[in-house]
């Protein structure tokens, strides 16, 4: 497939995917009546706009930003360190965030917030944005700032963040635990409004500064050197794609919790479709991120329902598979 095309296909399946999340939960929502909500056509049932506009629409659209940003995070940093093994959760904002997460849990897990998020998204984003500005500052010398430096210091923060984490599992009660559990597994139960602001918000940067340094990221790939020569000021496009991901990251891993393999997979196989090319790479990712995540968050409401299960297993369970085939089918490619 066509690097343009597959951007069309995938741009055409999202609102489909949009649709279908706001339909199905514990209890499916007709179509008729879904459409009429959202368009105001018609004469629409009270109670089935109230649903639709106060629950299912605002976790529907927080969870393609979130699956969006996590994506295109995940492609930047692929690009960065110029491997595709490579995910956002390598600079410690992941890790950052559980351990402040955790620290509210345990400490103030009854206090309020503000904005819309509450006090533990508050302390994940705090944690996560010390985490990685810890690892940039490690990275960071009179020469520059070095790649590998940061991946070695990512991997030791986040060895200490965990570590953090670990000792308030140690000493919190029943209670806590499970809260902590369950925000590290990810779930997307706590969407409103508000929320859905800021993280828009945020993400609005995201896809506005990110595919602007495509070019940069193209031209890394041949390496830092190289890229000097091209023109490319590598260190700023370093700072600038650090400082972004760990805002686009730390704002999902915030109101979501810890949804792993997202940002490391899905760039993965889009890059195995389409290439590596960042100027489609980056924006197939955002698009292929979110309907991966509003397909996981869709099944997680409805397998077991009334119960939800977490997304973040759901993420993984999908995609993995999918994953594998195609590995599969380009080793025997190559053979």
């Amino acid at each position: 497939m066509s690097r343009g095309g597959l951007v069309l296909l995938l741009s055409a399946i999202l609102p489909i995917c949009l649709l279908m999340a706001v339909m199905l939960g514990a209890v499916a929502l007709p179509a008729s009546g879904v459409l009429g909500a959202l368009t105001g056509l018609g004469t629409p049932d009270t109670r089935l706009a109230l649903i639709v506009d106060y629950i299912r629409l605002p976790r529907a659209l927080l969870t393609a930003l979130v699956g969006a940003l996590l994506a295109i995070c995940g492609a930047a940093m692929q690009g960065l360190f110029r491997n595709p093994l490579a995910d956002p959760s390598l600079i410690g904002v992941t890790a950052g965030a559980s351990a402040g997460a955790s620290l509210v849990i345990v400490f103030a897990g009854t206090l309020t917030g503000l904005a819309g998020l509450s006090l533990v998204s508050l302390g994940a984003f705090a944690g996560g944005t010390v985490a990685v500005m810890l690892v940039y500052r490690l990275a960071t010398g009179p020469a520059g700032t070095s790649v590998a430096t940061m991946l070695l210091a990512g991997i030791a923060i986040g060895a200490i963040a965990g570590s953090l984490t670990s000792l308030l599992e140690f000493y919190a009660d029943n209670d806590m635990l499970r809260r902590i559990s369950l925000w590290r597994m990810g779930g997307l139960d706590g969407a409103n409004w508000p929320r859905v602001a800021v993280v828009a918000g945020v993400a609005l940067v995201v896809f506005a500064v990110v595919p602007a340094q495509a070019r940069a990221l193209n031209a890394l790939l041949l390496g830092e050197s190289e890229a000097r020569h091209l023109g490319v000021a590598v260190d700023a496009v370093k700072r600038r794609l650090v400082l972004i991901v760990a805002a686009g990251v730390g704002v999902s891993v915030a109101v979501a919790g810890a949804i792993a393999f997202v940002g490391l997979v899905v760039p993965h196989i889009v890059r195995l479709l389409i290439g590596p090319d960042h100027r489609w790479l980056l924006p197939a990712s955002a698009l292929a991120g979110a309907i991966l995540l509003l397909v996981a968050d869709t099944l997680a409401r409805i397998v077991i329902a009334p119960t939800e299960l977490p997304v973040g297993l759901l993420t993984a369970l999908l995609g993995a598979p999918f994953f594998i085939s195609l590995l599969r089918r380009r080793r025997e490619y190559d053979l």
